[in-house]
């Protein structure tokens, strides 16, 4: 798994569990850590998708040369 996206679960994860607290608090702030879990999500998202585009290409040209 990527670096980065490992960084950016982590980072959601983090965001998930201030939201739960600033909301439990009664604080609409929580709205705030919300937005920032679902930025987070789609960063690993695309991670993922980005590492998993390029090990395919690197595959590709390697079935391409034998």
């Amino acid at each position: 798994m990527p670096r980065l996206a490992v960084y950016a679960l982590v980072v959601c994860a983090l965001a998930v569990a201030a939201a739960v607290i600033s909301f439990v608090q009664g604080s609409w702030l929580g709205i705030v850590w919300v937005l920032l879990a679902g930025l987070s999500s789609n960063m690993a998202w695309f991670y993922l998708r980005r590492a998993k585009a390029e090990r395919d290409a690197v595959r590709g040209a390697e079935a391409l040369r034998n």
